[in-house]
Formats: structure tokens, sequence, C-alpha cells
């Protein structure tokens, strides 16, 4: 079994960000603060920090698209990513990449979408065609 991650990042408010993480994605809260708040994603801590915004920067070419660099997210399944997929779109949540695949026929095929949270983080949802091809050259 993996075990899971942390990752702390910063956020504008938290008012946003938990509408953001648990009315629009389905996260459980975990532990906060009037500073900071931890979620569940899909079992992994995330850990949102009121702080100061930087610039997105889109350096990333992946598939012959640009991806803004940092991003953060998660490997879902099939049915998870649908789901997930869904609850954006029902929220009127704009895609940075809207979901689609990529490598179709090699090594490493996927389904990606982006999105922003509200304090602007990228965020990369995929789901693998084959699970084991996640760490495959």
């Amino acid at each position: 079994m993996t075990q899971p991650f942390h990752f702390a990042f910063k956020v504008k408010d938290l008012m946003t960000t938990r509408q953001f993480y648990m009315d629009v994605m389905g996260c459980q809260e975990g532990r906060s603060t009037d500073t900071w708040v931890d979620f569940d994603l899909y079992g992994n801590q995330l850990s949102a920090h009121i702080g100061t915004m930087g610039a997105l920067d889109y350096c990333g070419l992946v598939d012959g698209i640009k991806v803004p660099i940092p991003h953060y997210g998660c490997v879902l399944s099939a049915a998870q990513f649908a789901e997930l997929h869904g609850r954006f779109e029902a929220a009127g949540i704009e895609f940075l990449v809207k979901p689609q695949e990529r490598y179709v026929g090699q090594t490493g095929q996927q389904k990606t979408m982006f999105v922003l949270d509200y304090s602007g983080n990228p965020l990369e949802f995929k789901s693998m065609a084959n699970d084991e091809e996640l760490f495959t050259q």
C-alpha cells in the first residue's frame, strides 16, 4: 500500500479555500487554526496556509501543452476522475487544460485535467489507462 503524501501550500484566505476544497471537490476538513486548514484529498493531507501568492509560470511543456509549474494533484481511478470532472463542471470551474487523453496508444496513456483553486493554485488530476505505467518510461 502506498503511503499518503503531505503537501503544504499558500492560499489567499481560508473561507474560499474551504469552499473550493470542501464544497467543490468534496474533501473533508481535518485540523485547522485561524491561519491554516488541513484537507483529506483522496487520503492525502493538504495543508492550506494563508500567505502571499506567487505568479504562475507556464514553463512546463507536456505532450505539446504548456502547463503551470509548480502544480500538484492526484492520480485517480477512472471513476474518481469522472466524478471530479463532473464536480468541476457543476461548480462552473474553468479548466486550464480541459479534460483530455494524452499519450494515446503509448506507454503512460492517461486522462488529465488542470484547474485553479480559488487562490490561483494550479492542480492537475489524472487517471492512467494502465496504473502500472505511472512511472514507466
